[in-house]
């Protein structure tokens, strides 16, 4: 499971419809909203994710 940067819900990779790729990494999104904040400012987002 991944966590959606910009609200942390949990998001499962497998189904996951909305995803982006920064810096060598993909990030998996809940929903097109979300996706759609983090294209606009990734770095505001990455630190968001639990490590």
């Amino acid at each position: 499971m991944a966590t959606d940067p910009v609200c942390g819900m949990t998001v499962d990779e497998k189904t996951a419809k909305w995803t982006s790729e920064y810096k060598g990494k993909k990030y998996y999104f809940c929903d097109k909203h979300d996706k759609g904040e983090f294209d606009k400012d990734p770095e505001k987002y990455i630190s968001n994710i639990k490590k």
